[in-house]
């Protein structure tokens, strides 16, 4: 420990300590393991290990959200953005806190434990990352989030996920309504990060609360000539009046 600090070190991979400290390469394995079974490090993948800058009283120590989620996507050299529950918290849109990180990125997918940190990793295609803000955490790292309206685009793209329908066209209705957000952000969002689905869905919503046509038209554009039908609200009875222009059947 004392090594990796006058270091300023906050990652140690395998290999790192053979030389510095005389170690075998098992002599290091069996070191590194003990220390995180015991919660002085905490590993981030086979061979990739946090440190804590200064190990706290009592020697367990576990990284904060930002450190862990800032090591698996840096050893990836991925981009990210955390989406979904964590955003909507953020927001104020649920007060519900989550107790694991939702996380768009280009490079992994599946569930990960670093520490006491959980995080559900969806990998997703390059042009589907974008429109973000960074927030800095106490500790002073900095997470990258969905904007307030991508954010909500993601909560009507990603519905079946983050279980969002309906709550969030309550949440675009009040965002609008208290000028939180701009219409024509939204649309824009949806257009560039949405699918059919999600441009369909918010368009018909935008047309309700009486939003002004060149952002409906704009969200029109972007879709191609179909004769299908989609509920406002999937899982629910498909019976409503039938909005045309969006093929959208209003089941809310």
């Amino acid at each position: 420990m004392a090594y990796v600090q006058m270091r300023d070190l906050r990652t140690v991979r395998s290999g790192d300590l053979v030389v510095p400290l005389k170690l075998s390469a098992k002599q290091e394995q069996d070191l590194l393991s003990r220390m995180n079974q015991r919660g002085m490090i905490a590993q981030v993948r086979r061979g990739l290990y946090l440190v804590p800058a200064k190990l706290p009283l009592g020697g367990v120590w576990t990284p904060d959200e930002a450190s862990a989620l800032g090591a698996i996507m840096a050893d990836k050299q991925a981009r990210y953005q955390v989406t979904g529950p964590n955003a909507f918290s953020r927001y104020g849109f649920d007060e519900q806190i989550p107790s694991r990180i939702y996380v768009y990125n280009d490079a992994l997918s599946g569930e990960r434990t670093v520490g006491q940190v959980e995080l559900t990793l969806i990998k997703v295609n390059q042009n589907r990352l974008g429109d973000t803000e960074k927030a800095e955490t106490p500790s002073g790292e900095t997470m990258v989030y969905s904007s307030r309206e991508r954010t909500l685009v993601d909560a009507v793209y990603d519905w079946s996920r983050f279980d969002s329908l309906p709550r969030a066209y309550d949440w675009i209705r009040c965002d609008i309504d208290a000028n939180r957000i701009d219409p024509a952000d939204l649309a824009k969002s949806a257009v560039r990060y949405g699918n059919l689905g999600t441009i369909r869905r918010i368009g018909a919503l935008l047309e309700q609360l009486g939003v002004a046509e060149k952002v409906l038209k704009r969200l029109e554009r972007a879709l191609p000539p179909s004769g299908a039908k989609i509920p406002l609200v999937p899982g629910r009875p498909t019976r409503g009046a039938f909005m045309k222009r969006w093929g959208v059947v209003d089941n809310a």
